[in-house]
């Protein structure tokens, strides 16, 4: 079994929605559910050891446009959100994680040393990223608290605006240039981002923002859960230019598993084959090497192949890429060893 270290979830999200419910999360999480896609049980099965696990303060207001007569849509922005609503619900998801922590049910990793003891002891290693910096507010005054608490990613924005640039919207087919880029209060939090050694993810940002924060940034270029545009061109997926860039820099791109990103008609559909997700990876591959592909699940924030379904699913991946012909040291880099590299560099540690 390949250990597997995927660089997107949304297990915290779910978590927090049904503690408002009255659910125990860390029941939920430790003694195991059959709602969602990751607890500790289903992640030791499917060799999910840790990941990158998302503060994301969602929209109420979004609804996935149905797709037309010829497949098509275009879901309209979600709106911004204020700030200090979301700065307490991004301390309800963290206070989680923290909960989760001194439970024992996973362990909070901020260095890569960390995250090979967590995984060398079985336990999960989940390591804090933020989706959608709205918590952070344009003064930045919240990062450096947010960072000393266990913050080590952050994506400046989700997939709607905020006081630090433009998302991409969810639509099909479209290309990522779909507005502006950073503003000058983004331009700041990356140049704190690269000062702390906080990785910037750039998996719902424009293309403008991307080539703002390329142009930036310190760090090696990371999409942690985005795909080949080429191949489903959804505007949340990369363009060859883009992969050019992120090869350059080192970087990478994780896998996203949403159906959505994978399926040449970019269609909401559990029905999608495994070879769907090998093409991506392959054509990833190619243009970038071997050494700049990961996987980024997207495990309870998405629409996942049936044939997966959830974290105990994900060695049938990692089998089906070993049946395309990728031997265990190719494996290796793309289930963790990348993702553990690029954190490493991002983070200032030595290599």
């Amino acid at each position: 079994m390949q250990a597997v270290f995927d660089g997107h979830n949304d297990v915290l999200l779910r978590l927090w929605q049904h503690a408002r419910g009255g659910a125990d999360p860390v029941a939920e999480f430790s003694e195991g559910t059959d709602k969602g896609h990751i607890d500790a049980a289903r992640a030791k099965a499917g060799g999910l050891a840790g990941g990158l696990c998302a503060i994301y303060v969602p929209s109420g207001d979004l609804v996935l446009k149905t797709p037309d007569e010829n497949g098509h849509y275009a879901t309209p922005m979600a709106a911004p959100l204020d700030h200090l609503p979301s700065l307490a619900t991004a301390m309800e998801l963290a206070d989680i994680a923290f909960k989760l922590d001194r439970a024992g049910a996973w362990r909070l990793c901020r260095s890569v040393e960390e995250i090979r003891a967590a995984m060398a002891d079985e336990v999960f290693a989940a390591v804090l990223h933020m989706e959608g910096c709205e918590a952070i507010g344009p003064d930045l005054a919240a990062l450096e608290t947010f960072h000393a608490a266990g913050l080590r990613s952050l994506g400046p924005v989700w997939s709607r605006h905020n006081v630090f640039g433009h998302g991409v919207p969810f639509a099909y087919p479209m290309s990522p240039d779909t507005g502006p880029g950073l503003t000058e209060a983004g331009f700041e939090l990356v140049r704190a981002c690269n000062r702390l050694g906080i990785l910037i993810d750039l998996a719902h940002i424009t293309e403008k923002g991307f080539w703002d924060v390329a142009k930036t940034t310190d760090q090696p270029l990371v999409a942690s859960h985005s795909n080949v545009h080429a191949l489903t061109p959804v505007a949340r997926n990369l363009t060859d230019r883009q992969l050019d860039a992120i090869r350059e820099s080192r970087g990478l791109v994780g896998l996203n598993y949403a159906t959505t990103m994978l399926r040449p008609d970019g269609q909401e559909n559990a029905a999608t084959q495994l070879s769907d997700m090998v093409r991506h990876v392959a054509y990833l591959v190619e243009r970038m090497g071997i050494d700049c592909v990961a996987l980024g699940s997207d495990f309870d924030g998405a629409t996942i192949p049936e044939e997966i379904a959830d974290a105990a699913g994900n060695q049938k991946l990692v089998a089906a890429l070993e049946d395309a012909g990728y031997g265990d040291a190719e494996l290796a880099k793309i289930c963790r060893e990348n993702w553990l590299r690029v954190l490493g560099q991002a983070w200032h540690e030595p290599a």
